[in-house]
């Protein structure tokens, strides 16, 4: 069976987060989990990283990069 949980029903209570922690970098650190980057873009671009991320047509986090 598969859950979801609202942020708030985990943050809310200091037992369910810190169990949430750890399931999350038990996770981290055996690899299950992966960040997935929809786009990059350099720091000169930050207005068109907003349009992007704006847009709401990205899976995925949008990195800035400094150079």
């Amino acid at each position: 069976m598969v859950r979801g949980y609202e942020f708030i029903e985990v943050t809310g209570d200091d037992v369910k987060l810190e169990r949430a922690k750890a399931f999350i970098n038990e996770g981290l650190s055996a690899g299950h989990f992966q960040a997935q980057i929809a786009r990059t873009f350099a720091f000169e671009e930050v207005v068109e990283a907003y349009r992007y991320l704006e847009a709401n047509s990205q899976f995925g986090k949008i990195v800035l990069t400094l150079d």
